[in-house]
């Protein structure tokens, strides 16, 4: 509540300083607050029954409303196929934490073919980074059965949401190998890489407050020549540099590490962790480079899954600690 808090307070302050627009920031706060809610919900009360209804939700919207937000279509590799990816990911990630949940061998298998069935239809669609992203979480997924200690594992996937998010910096200053550097810009677009750049200048403009909420696309010379305009620089982290300063990039690194470390002390199985968590920072990873946290229902459908990993099943209390009563001490009843 209070990393939530402050990043809805922050966007306000900056967009009261700069005149900005805080209301997708307020938003994407209530989204993600909404759906850990509910995560954390249908996780207690249904524990196998709510990750497979998360997961086909999450389907059925992708496929339902492909562009997933009202106004211009973004095409590949930018905007709405980002979105599509990281959904997509998240509903593979619910399927995998509820196969972990169940202790039927039928059902697990039924949840397995569930995610498999999401990473086809990921392939149909024509999300390749869909398609990667599915079948990387379910094999991990079948590989954390074997994890018996998380604390390592979880700080590797925050190592490894790190490691892209300062890619996207070392694209940005030439500290890559020509070749690598070519190589990486031939898929991210030369665009995206000139938002980037345009988002460095901002920030170094003003590194406390940035331009404002909602100001990237008035203040960047690329967005502004762009043929389908939508103001994001096509990152989570370089739009909270350019609009909210390095507190915004900070905030946004203490939601995220949050997380972690709410999964890490989850009371949930360690599968059932580690899926969620591969999913999460497959998300992470997908942000930092394209736009898949302006779209509405990708930040609800990581509450969502976040709530499912970290809730504690009312099955899994015993009497007394429901109850909070402690048996006595002194002989046994017979």
């Amino acid at each position: 509540m209070v990393i939530l808090g402050a990043c809805a307070s922050w966007s306000l302050i900056t967009a009261a300083a700069r005149d900005g627009r805080p209301e997708g920031v307020l938003l994407a706060v209530l989204a993600v607050a909404a759906g850990y809610a509910a995560g954390r919900i249908g996780g207690a009360l249904v524990p196998v029954a709510a990750p497979c209804a998360a997961a086909l939700a999450g389907t059925v919207l992708t496929v339902a409303v492909p562009h997933l937000a009202p106004g211009p279509r973004i095409t590949a590799p930018l905007g709405h196929a980002g979105a599509s990816a990281a959904l997509l990911a998240l509903s593979a990630g619910a399927a995998c934490c509820g196969a972990w949940a169940s202790g039927v061998p039928a059902v697990r298998a039924a949840f397995r073919l569930l995610a498999v069935g999401i990473a086809v239809t990921a392939a149909v669609l024509g999300s390749v980074a869909g398609c990667v992203a599915c079948a990387v979480v379910l094999l991990c997924s079948l590989a954390a059965g074997r994890v018996r200690r998380r604390g390592g594992w979880i700080a590797a996937l925050g190592l490894a949401a790190g490691l892209v998010t300062g890619l996207t910096w070392a694209v940005l200053g030439s500290f890559v190998p020509d070749g690598l550097a070519a190589s990486l810009e031939g898929r991210l677009t030369s665009r995206r890489v000139r938002l980037w750049a345009d988002a460095w200048e901002l920030l170094r403009g003003d590194m406390a407050l940035g331009v404002g909420p909602g100001r990237f696309g008035a203040s960047s010379p690329t967005a502004a020549l762009s043929q389908v305009p939508d103001g994001r620089p096509h990152s989570a982290v370089w739009q909270q540099a350019a609009e909210q300063g390095v507190v915004g990039v900070v905030l946004l690194a203490a939601a995220f590490g949050w997380v972690l470390y709410a999964l890490w002390r989850s009371p949930r199985p360690t599968p059932v962790v580690l899926t969620a968590g591969v999913a999460l920072t497959g998300l992470a990873a997908i942000a930092a480079v394209g736009n898949a946290l302006s779209f509405t229902a990708v930040p609800v459908g990581a509450g969502l899954l976040a709530g499912l990993a970290t809730a504690r099943p009312f099955a899994d209390e015993s009497p007394a600690r429901a109850t909070g009563v402690r048996p006595r001490a002194g002989r046994p009843s017979r």
